[in-house]
């Protein structure tokens, strides 16, 4: 698992998560999104800090990563369950954030 891969990954899942979040704030129905908003904002910010970590080759990278990889999975099937465009371009966005995660956690 390349460390720049899942890095330009965790970067692309948060700036998604943010648009996501950005997008559905503007939908009438975001009064109804409570949970997938508050999902959204522990996605982007748990893939801010695992980027982060990644980048200064932190020894504690690895374990972040683990974390991000539950938190972007919970999001990303949530994401799954609206059929909007957007949320749907998300969900799959995280989920596959959260393997890159798992793969680059494990990683030697």
């Amino acid at each position: 698992m390349s460390q720049h891969r899942a890095l330009e990954t965790v970067q692309h899942c948060e700036a998604i998560c943010e648009f996501t979040e950005y997008s559905i704030l503007q939908m009438d129905s975001s009064s109804h999104r409570k949970e997938q908003l508050r999902l959204l904002r522990d996605c982007a910010d748990i893939c801010t800090l695992t980027a982060k970590y990644m980048a200064r080759c932190s020894v504690f990278a690895k374990s972040l990563a683990s974390l991000c990889a539950h938190i972007c999975e919970v999001c990303g099937n949530h994401c799954l369950h609206h059929p909007d465009e957007v949320s749907q371009r998300c969900g799959q966005m995280c989920l596959h954030c959260a393997q890159e995660c798992r793969a680059f956690a494990m990683g030697a």
